[in-house]
């Protein structure tokens, strides 16, 4: 895992101890580098898609990068609330980000929708596991955005994977 920034969070009248906010701060910059990430692969896809299915599909696939750009946007604006740096340059991204790598082209259609599915699951996976770290933590503010995020990732996650062909 990457390094994180070694600086104590910034003063801010927030009432969670210090500890409360770094350890905030370094689970909402994680999660901040998987949704910058999943952004560029949508935008990937959505700019390299080709096939029958073509107009859905870029439409489909800008529309998950504009979720996934709100997403960070909330998560970057929380993790400053609690003091701490929203770091989220490309170097960070690609330091960071757990998501699986995407392929610079593919062949199919469907073969684009796997990649944005399994994107997007990363990061809704991993969103729904931080929930808990900030509940034991007494953040509530943290967890709700966290199980927001979740919940509306995992509706465009239905819709990504409704594209998919049934697997015997």
């Amino acid at each position: 895992m990457a390094k994180t920034a070694s600086k104590p969070p910034f003063p801010t009248r927030v009432d969670l101890s210090v500890e409360t906010r770094s350890a905030m701060g370094v689970l909402l910059n994680h999660r901040l580098a998987d949704f910058l990430d999943l952004e560029r692969q949508a935008k990937h896809a959505h700019w390299n898609v080709k096939g029958i299915h073509f107009e859905q599909l870029h439409e489909l696939f800008d529309q998950v990068a504009a979720l996934a750009v709100t997403w960070s946007d909330d998560l970057a604006e929380r993790a400053v609330q609690l003091g701490c740096v929203a770091e989220g340059s490309v170097q960070t991204i690609a330091e960071r980000s757990q998501l699986p790598e995407c392929p610079v082209n593919v062949e199919t259609p469907t073969e684009w929708v796997q990649v944005v599915a399994d994107a997007l699951a990363a990061c809704a996976n991993a969103a729904r596991e931080d929930i808990n770290a900030a509940d034991d933590a007494d953040d509530a503010i943290t967890a709700d955005l966290l199980t927001r995020i979740t919940g509306e990732a995992d509706k465009q996650l239905w819709f990504v994977e409704a594209h998919l062909e049934k697997q015997s």
